[in-house]
């Protein structure tokens, strides 16, 4: 068999490469196929890592998966449970989304900070005070006595959980070696986020009906602590004599970069925020109408103008990074990782697939609220197959991942979420439930959960080891803006649909019905156009995960 090769990069930084290899320049080193088609990616040396024990192993299984699962399931519960919550507090109806939104908000917007700034102070300290910041904002939500409270609360919970993903990634890389046991530790935190979220669609319309909403927050604040404190005396601890952190802070960071960076996405995902405003007749009638309102927010002119600013920023980022690789100075994402095909394919999915996961997930709690209408304790039962159908895909994936070529794992997974997506978009609400809903949930995290692992192994493999908290968070960036921007687009398309529908009754299930069945049509052609993507994207990347001698 002919040996070809991939461009898969690997930002090297100002890590020196050693001389031995054959490099297409000083910053990209080439992959080659073997006979088993297995990608060989030329890493910068570093010290092998050994096997840990199984108590660490369990250890850090627990803490990374359980703090991510926490957060994934407060969004979901917030999803749910946010009509009860507006009523009570007396969320105003043009900014009742925002409880949802700003903690996407905020944490896609410090992702990229924290995650350079774990690399350089150790990702063991960040992931803890990311813990402990997590618990005391998750337990004020839950004491919020107003609106504005609990949206400021949420804010900085967004803040604090951008301690954790990225570092999380980092603990991972080095705690375990390449081979199955990362493979299994990124799928298990790869199912902590959507079984996470589908948990909290399940159980935030159980608690709104019976012991409360407030209960969410306080349970998932007691067991965040627990978390920290297990975290806290079994995380393992890296050795690190560094003893010039202020400084490397000041010269290893790409601070211009991020700035640029963070601030073009704080503006663009406001932009998005306020585009699909809810619309509520009555301060009392808070329920999940909340898609038919109007879509003229996008042209109001201090949101038109932060969207403007916020693409005008995209150029002068490109530029900046540019010119830092050129000068072999820090860059927080050198442009040459967009010029590797696989990275770049990965990427888009990601991006991709998120945004059709979450949004899914949301307009299926609006068909059943305000088109079937049933209670929001109906509702979360209907959503028990998504957590059972997340732990088995990442169970598998994990399984699977070295064995198996990585396009075709990622390529069955999202023509099982297009499957999925389909199914809603044909849906019959006089259908019984196992008729499309049932299969339809089941199958929507699948895509998501199996490129959840393939991407965090490619993403890490591309950036040295001294950065792999960074890489962590271009990860989890690029998902929070998807989920977003899917949500964000959606809402318009339905909101536009049920507004120019021919009903007269805007609010009633047949308009609204007619909206969402539009946004499900939407994000079945965006899924199927992922499938396409990776099929071209990822050829000849052959296994990933396996053990490199």
């Amino acid at each position: 068999m002919s040996r070809s090769s991939i461009e898969l990069v690997q930002y090297s930084g100002e890590v020196a490469q050693p001389p031995s290899l054959k490099l297409k320049n000083p910053s990209a080193p080439t992959a080659t196929l073997n006979d088993d088609t297995q990608p060989i990616i030329d890493p910068v040396p570093t010290e092998q890592i050994p096997n840990p024990d199984k108590s660490t192993t369990a250890i850090v299984l627990v803490t990374v998966v359980c703090v991510t699962m926490i957060s994934s399931l407060l969004a979901g519960l917030v999803t749910v449970g946010l009509p009860t919550m507006a009523h009570e507090l007396g969320l105003a109806p043009n900014v009742l989304l925002w409880p949802i939104s700003i903690y996407a908000l905020t944490c896609g917007c410090t992702l990229l900070l924290l995650g350079s700034v774990a690399d350089v102070v150790g990702s063991r300290p960040m992931y803890l005070t990311g813990c402990v910041l997590q618990s005391g904002f998750t337990l004020a939500c839950g004491l919020s006595q107003n609106g504005t409270q609990l949206i400021i609360f949420r804010g900085f919970a967004g803040v604090a959980i951008s301690f954790c993903l990225p570092s999380a990634v980092s603990i991972i890389t080095t705690t375990f070696p390449e081979g199955k046991r990362r493979n299994l530790a990124f799928a298990a935190m790869g199912g902590g986020q959507p079984i996470g979220f589908s948990l909290g669609l399940t159980l935030g319309g159980v608690f709104a009906e019976t012991i409360g909403w407030r209960w969410g927050f306080h349970i998932a604040a007691i067991i965040n602590t627990v978390v920290f404190v297990v975290g806290f005396f079994g995380l393992p601890k890296v050795d690190n004599t560094q003893t010039d952190i202020w400084n490397r802070l000041k010269t290893d960071i790409d601070w211009v970069g991020i700035t640029i960076g963070g601030v073009s996405l704080a503006l663009l995902s406001y932009s998005f925020c306020v585009s699909p405003i809810l619309h509520i007749p009555t301060p009392i009638a808070y329920d999940c109408r909340s898609l038919t309102g109007s879509t003229s927010k996008i042209r109001d002119p201090i949101t038109l103008s932060m969207l403007i600013i916020s693409i005008l920023l995209i150029p002068a980022f490109v530029f900046w990074v540019g010119r830092q690789e050129r000068l072999g100075r820090p860059a927080i994402i050198p442009n040459s990782l967009w010029k590797n095909r696989i990275f770049t394919c990965i990427c888009i999915g990601v991006f991709i697939t998120w945004g059709v996961f979450n949004s899914i997930e949301s307009f299926q709690t609006l068909f059943y609220q305000d088109v079937q209408e049933i209670s929001a304790i109906q509702t979360s039962l209907r959503f028990l197959p998504a957590p059972f159908a997340g732990t088995m895909s990442n169970i598998v994936m994990g399984l699977v991942v070295h064995k198996v070529r990585a396009d075709w794992a990622v390529t069955f997974g999202i023509i099982m979420t297009s499957i999925g997506c389909l199914l809603m978009s044909i849906i019959d609400p006089r259908w019984s439930y196992w008729a499309c809903a049932f299969p339809a949930t089941f199958l929507n995290p699948i895509g998501a959960d199996a490129l959840f692992t393939v991407s965090n192994l490619v993403i890490t493999s591309v950036f040295p080891a001294k950065t792999q908290a960074l890489a962590g968070g271009v990860f989890n960036t690029i998902a929070q803006i998807g989920k977003s921007v899917g949500l964000a687009t959606s809402a318009v398309i339905a909101s536009s649909v049920t507004e120019q529908s021919r009903y007269g009754d805007k609010m009633g299930p047949p308009a609204l019905m007619k909206g969402f069945r539009a946004a499900f049509w939407y994000l079945f052609a965006l899924s199927c156009v992922t499938g396409p993507v990776f099929v071209w994207g990822l050829r000849g990347i052959g296994k990933v995960g396996v053990k490199r001698d």
